[in-house]
């Protein structure tokens, strides 16, 4: 199952999206620059293999929900999220309002 819904922080409006597979959840929640991930996504291979897309993402691990993806640490972030003012340790939603 995936289910899709808007989040809205400090007046701004992001999509949140999860994917129930199988002994996991993928979540996400995205602007339209940017993203921030549950431990899945693997900011290695966006800086290294990936890196002349420029992603600007930030990684979160040990989240089960939305909110928690919205409030916790994170983890690690692309060099491109850094470029921008994002940072490893940041809360997720601080994060996603550099992504404005």
């Amino acid at each position: 199952m995936i289910d899709l819904s808007p989040v809205e922080i400090d007046g701004h409006t992001f999509l949140a999206v999860s994917v129930l597979l199988p002994k996991t959840t993928l979540l996400a929640v995205t602007s339209d620059k940017g993203y921030i991930m549950c431990g899945a996504l693997d900011v290695g291979l966006l800086n290294e293999k990936l890196k002349d897309r420029k992603i600007i993402a930030g990684r979160a691990v040990g989240v089960r929900t939305i909110d928690q993806l919205l409030n916790a640490p994170l983890e690690s972030v692309t060099w491109e999220a850094e470029e921008i003012g994002i940072h490893q340790g940041m809360v997720g939603k601080e994060a996603l309002m550099k992504m404005i």
